[in-house]
C-alpha cells in the first residue's frame, strides 16, 4: 500500500539520514521544541484526560507482554536510587 504522504519511510536509512540532516541543521533541542509544541497541541485539543487514558493503555499492554513481576522488580530500583539519592544529600 502506497503512502500519501511525501518522504522517505519512516524508520528507513534515508530517513535516519534526514533526521540526522535536521539534527545538524538546527541541534538536537529543535527536536525538544517541536515536541513540546506537539503536545501542548494535542493537550488543548483533547485535554489533559488523554493522557491518563494512553498512559493506563500503555501501562495494561506493558503488564501484558513483561508480566506483573516487572513491576515489582522496577519499583525496588527505583526505590533503591531514591534511598542512596537521599543519603547523598545527607552528606
Amino acid at each position: 500500500m502506497a503512502s500519501n504522504k511525501r518522504g522517505p519511510e519512516p524508520g528507513s536509512q534515508k530517513a535516519k539520514h534526514g533526521g540526522q540532516a535536521v539534527r545538524e541543521k538546527y541541534g538536537a533541542e529543535f527536536y525538544s521544541r517541536i515536541g513540546k509544541k506537539g503536545g501542548e497541541t494535542v493537550k488543548e485539543k483533547r485535554g489533559p484526560q488523554f493522557y491518563a487514558e494512553i498512559g493506563k493503555k500503555g501501562g495494561e499492554s506493558t503488564k501484558r507482554q513483561q508480566g506483573s513481576e516487572f513491576y515489582s522488580k522496577i519499583g525496588k530500583k527505583g526505590g533503591e536510587r531514591g534511598r542512596a539519592a537521599a543519603a547523598e544529600s545527607k552528606e
